[in-house]
């Protein structure tokens, strides 16, 4: 087998691997293998024998009676040790959680993939507009396309900014590309802002109130996203602080342990 095929089976595979685990992120308890199937239209022989690894794996258990699968905690804590403390520990979940039940609104953690935006995780809410039906965590776009990627590119130095939109415009397709001139303009209006309300982007006829998550390192912005309907009728100033408040409620660096160690034993 040529290199180039092996080295494209294993993508395939590494892909197929992280679908699974986003299914689960969905809001998905539990998974059966057709639910997979449909999901992400792969063959059926190739996903029962997907799912069957991450059983061994202890990613993944199975129902011996309803055949269904749903993750193991290994799952939900493999690479947690090496996250930021605010991930690790829950409050950034907490966060999103929050602001969905207080809201009815979806809720999404976005984050900056060399040129896109991606939608980390999505929390679907009672009052979700129907053209995000569709939407879950993994999807991506181009930078340029979303309110968020915009205040992401915000965060980035001003040269090296214009560099990625200029690269984006660049690789856009005929129907996507944009001025430069006027991108760079609304990427410099949102540097000190810090959140702002627009189009959400990812197809979606939807708007999006961003606003960045603080504390986040250099080049590496976090975004938590508040999506509603183009006609809902929705008080910016109101949302804007609910978001605020369970910020400053949920991301606060939790109070030092007052554990005392125990003496080992002689």
């Amino acid at each position: 087998m040529p290199a180039g095929s092996s080295a494209s089976n294993k993508a395939k595979i590494a892909r197929r691997v992280i679908e699974v685990l986003e299914y689960f992120d969905d809001a998905h308890r539990e998974a059966t293998v057709m639910d997979i199937v449909r999901r992400y239209n792969r063959p059926q022989s190739s996903t029962s024998e997907l799912l069957s690894s991450l059983v061994e794996l202890g990613l993944l258990r199975k129902d011996p009676f309803t055949r269904s699968y749903s993750l193991t905690p290994r799952a939900a804590l493999l690479g947690n040790a090496g996250q930021p403390e605010m991930v690790r520990d829950g409050r950034l979940v907490r966060l999103l959680d929050r602001l969905s039940a207080q809201t009815g609104l979806s809720v999404s953690l976005m984050g900056m993939v060399s040129l896109d935006s991606q939608i980390i995780v999505w929390r679907h809410g009672t009052r979700s507009p129907a053209s995000t039906a569709d939407l879950f965590g993994g999807c991506k776009e181009p930078l340029n396309r979303s309110t968020a990627g915009l205040l992401m590119l915000s965060t980035v130095p001003a040269r090296r900014a214009e560099g990625m939109v200029r690269r984006l415009n660049a690789e856009a397709s005929a129907e996507f590309k944009f001025s430069h001139t006027e991108t760079v303009a609304k990427i410099e209006t949102l540097r000190q802002a810090r959140y702002a309300f627009g189009p959400l982007g990812f197809g979606a006829d939807a708007q999006s109130l961003n606003v960045l998550v603080p504390d986040q390192p250099e080049d590496h912005p976090l975004i938590v996203s508040v999506v509603y309907g183009r006609d809902d009728k929705v008080n910016a100033e109101s949302l804007l602080q609910s978001v605020g408040d369970a910020m400053r409620t949920c991301l606060p660096d939790p109070a030092p342990s007052n554990v005392e160690p125990l003496q080992t034993a002689a």
